[in-house]
């Protein structure tokens, strides 16, 4: 789910935010051969949405800008050829496309963000962005995690990963250290119960910790009571089956009551789990439009959601891609009042292409749009109700003007 930055030699870089965890769990989140086969199934034919098909390496829709496509194909070949690393290469070119939300994945690191997707990873337990200054700021320690019992929290700046610095680099890179990406030199992450030491900042104060990764779930979807019959649904993440899980919790809360959607700091991840979230509260119609390499698709809702039950949505600048989505659905289509401050604005779409080494590069095929047309990417969603502090407390004074939910 990331933000773009300077390069460097740490790993290639990962920028996720539409199909994938990109304000990223720092711990995660987080096919074309070379000899010019490349895909040829029509992205609009996955069920899972456009998305979705850059989390499976197969044969889909030829992925990107076909030019940078077949550049990618052929340097990452010559550079396997020369004995060099064709997941390097790729990301060379990547870098000097313009395309501002490729990525290139080694087959390790792809194989362990697929596994993020089913909602399991090694790390340690804390979300990060980086700021408009470049900084590296915490945004969420996960319960349980080894983050949470070193005593991180929101807010604190991450100033160091085992000694290196991380001002200026991309949220995604500092999962990569984070994580102990290429420890082996198989860009895999490493083991449960590997040391790595953070050197943080709160204010003022400075410390380092050495924390030990472990193997931990991620919390996608957390539900709980509120004062009254309100229903608080947090999703920092839809990874496989949170759609499902919003669906069953909207069923399961009391007549009536009002519910407060949290998708602060959710990062996006899996378009089709958006759109199942979508359908918790629609019956039925459009969710989202997107192009693909110009020609137009659109995504629609289940019929059968919760349309009359109060729904506000709570947002910030860490709400990216399919999060946006799923904000600019309940928005346009008058069902969710939205409030926080303005989301991140990351809006692609993104298909994968397997490489000859094994590695994956994912390029920008196309841009979705919300259903009354707003193109997200660059510009994000301006909510209803400015609250840049204190928005899930004025979200719930929303909530009980709408009807029951207080």
């Amino acid at each position: 789910m990331s933000l773009s930055g300077p390069s460097g030699p740490l790993r290639p870089r990962r920028i996720r935010r539409g199909a994938a965890l990109t304000v990223l769990f720092a711990t995660v989140l987080a096919a074309a051969a070379a000899t010019d086969v490349l895909p040829q199934q029509d992205p609009a034919d996955d069920p899972r949405g456009p998305d979705a098909a850059a989390h499976a390496p197969a044969a889909s829709a030829a992925p990107g800008d076909r030019a940078v496509r077949d550049e990618v194909v052929r340097a990452a070949a010559e550079a396997l050829a020369d004995g060099r690393s064709g997941a390097q290469a790729a990301e060379e070119v990547v870098s000097r496309s313009g395309d501002r939300w490729g990525v290139v994945y080694e087959a390790g690191e792809y194989a362990e963000f697929e596994r993020a997707l089913d909602g399991a990873y090694t790390g340690v337990g804390l979300g990060a962005r980086r700021t408009a200054e470049g900084l590296i700021e915490v945004t969420r320690v996960q319960r349980g995690g080894p983050a949470e019992r070193a005593g991180i929290r929101p807010g604190d700046r991450l100033r160091t990963v085992d000694g290196r610095s991380v001002d200026g680099q991309t949220a995604a890179r500092v999962v990569a250290l984070l994580r102990g990406d290429g420890a082996d030199g198989d860009g895999t992450a490493a083991a449960a119960g590997t040391p790595v030491v953070l050197g943080l900042q709160r204010g003022e104060r400075t410390w380092s910790r050495t924390l030990r990764r472990a193997e931990l779930a991620a919390e996608a979807v957390d539900v709980r009571r509120l004062d009254g019959d309100a229903v608080l649904v947090r999703v920092t993440a839809f990874t496989r089956g949170s759609g499902e899980r919003v669906r069953r919790a909207v069923a399961a809360a009391p007549a009536g009551a009002g519910v407060v959607l949290d998708l602060r700091g959710n990062g996006g991840g899996l378009v089709a789990e958006a759109v199942a979230a979508a359908s918790a509260f629609l019956d039925g119609g459009l969710v989202a439009t997107y192009d693909v390499h110009g020609e137009e698709r659109a995504l629609h809702a289940d019929p059968g959601g919760d349309t009359t039950r109060p729904l506000v949505v709570v947002v910030d600048g860490g709400t990216m891609s399919a999060a946006e989505l799923l904000t600019g659905a309940l928005k346009d289509r008058g069902r969710a009042v939205t409030v926080g401050s303005r989301t991140f604005g990351k809006g692609a779409v993104q298909m994968p292409s397997r490489l000859a080494d094994g590695s994956v590069a994912e390029l920008t095929v196309g841009h979705y749009r919300t259903p009354a047309g707003l193109r997200v990417d660059g510009r994000g969603i301006t909510p209803d109700v400015p609250a840049p502090t204190r928005a899930q407390e004025r979200a719930r004074t929303v909530l009980s003007g709408l009807g029951r939910g207080t």
